[in-house]
């Protein structure tokens, strides 16, 4: 970094990602410092600038080697150690050589990060906050992959609560014979498709085999509305809002059903007495929808939302995109998988047509999607415009 760049940063003052420090505090506060940046996305700690305000004071060539040492030191025994790299930038003011101390910080892989008291930060825009919340440590896990939502087993349930018929047809479907024709019992291949593990259905089995998924997960549904205008605050619906229940199959049918019903279909070149074309894609909404049935944050107890305004259909996801994925990332199909079972449940159950693939082959029916990662607000948003009337 060079010191044009330096200043630039200095003037934007404090955030999530950038922290001013005039001195080396003490172990225990630029440790929670380092774990909040690590735990979060990342970030950089300067030296030698005064806290808040920005003013640059400078370190000495002895306090930048102690900083540098200490900091080092602080970094190694979190648990787990986080890696940093520093530098030094010398910046030229009224005559006077200050030199600022950086730290860089990278977004971890081995989440959650924890000080030498065991205690879990993250960043809250400049300040950092302890979490105590199990759901959003657990979260922190399943970004660095070491805990996935869909294969952990749901508390109180049984192998009473698949229904297995459901089971059976798509097993057939994946196998081309029945469990009995592969020498299993029912109870085994529950288990081989990691189902049934530990005498509890896993979250993938029962949101795909369940006989009543929401009467254990309630808040693991489709909640569907559609509006008179364009405010989402509006109380005008053109339809009765709806609470779409299920396994995962029967929300993709019925929540493309609803859509299907809300939307307009427009006359191109087909007979008067056909249907139409549907004013939106329906390629589009098919991957776009199973994206948010497959894709979501199942740690986050909240419901997909549909909704349809007279100018736009949004579909929002709970969650932000994980492991530093960005926007562009996902038009460019680079995917990282947070629920791996529900992906491969759902290569025989939906029209999935293969993994990183759904969106560039929505944006390509449908270019004028806009995607939108809600990082504060932990969720994601599909905006698809609906063409304006004549």
């Amino acid at each position: 970094m060079n010191a044009l760049e330096l200043l630039d940063i200095i003037s934007t003052g404090e955030t999530s990602k950038v922290q001013f420090k005039e001195s080396l505090p003490n172990a225990e506060s630029l440790s929670r410092e380092l774990v909040a940046m690590a735990n979060s996305g990342g970030g950089k700690i300067l030296f030698g600038i005064k806290d808040k305000i920005g003013t640059i004071k400078g370190l000495t060539s002895e306090q930048i080697e102690y900083a540098d040492r200490k900091v080092a030191e602080y970094a190694d025994n979190l648990k787990p150690p986080i890696y940093i790299i520093t530098e030094v930038v010398k910046i030229e003011e009224d005559n006077d050589s200050k030199y600022v101390l950086i730290v860089n910080i990278d977004e971890g892989i081995n989440k959650p990060y924890k000080t030498t008291q065991g205690e879990i930060y993250v960043k809250q825009g400049s300040n950092k906050r302890l979490l105590t919340d199990n759901a959003e440590i657990m979260r922190l896990f399943q970004e660095s992959g070491n805990l996935l939502a869909d294969e952990m087993e749901v508390h109180g349930t049984s192998i009473n609560d698949i229904n297995k018929n459901y089971f059976a047809e798509y097993f057939i479907k994946e196998f081309g014979e029945a469990y009995e024709q592969k020498g299993l019992s029912y109870e085994k291949a529950l288990r081989a498709k990691k189902v049934l593990r530990n005498n509890q259905v896993t979250l993938a089995g029962l949101l795909f085999f369940g006989k009543d998924p929401q009467s254990i997960k309630p808040a693991f549904t489709v909640k569907a509305v559609s509006f008179f205008g364009n405010d989402i605050f509006g109380n005008q619906y053109r339809n009765k809002p709806k609470d779409i229940k299920g396994t995962i199959p029967q929300l993709y049918t019925e929540t493309m059903n609803y859509l299907k019903s809300n939307l307009h279909y427009l006359q191109a070149d087909q007979d008067f007495n056909t249907t139409g074309i549907l004013e939106i894609s329906e390629n589009a909404l098919i991957e776009l929808l199973q994206n948010a049935l497959v894709h979501r944050d199942y740690f986050k107890n909240s419901p997909i939302r549909v909704l349809i305004f007279d100018n736009r259909v949004e579909i929002i996801s709970p969650g932000k995109l994980p492991n530093n994925l960005t926007v562009e990332d996902i038009k460019y199909g680079n995917p990282v998988i947070r629920n791996n079972q529900l992906v491969a449940f759902s290569s025989h159950s939906l029209p999935y047509s293969g993994l990183g693939s759904g969106i560039k082959r929505a944006l390509a029916s449908q270019p004028n999607i806009e995607f939108i990662n809600d990082e504060k607000g932990e969720q994601f948003i599909v905006t698809i415009p609906r063409p304006i009337k004549e």
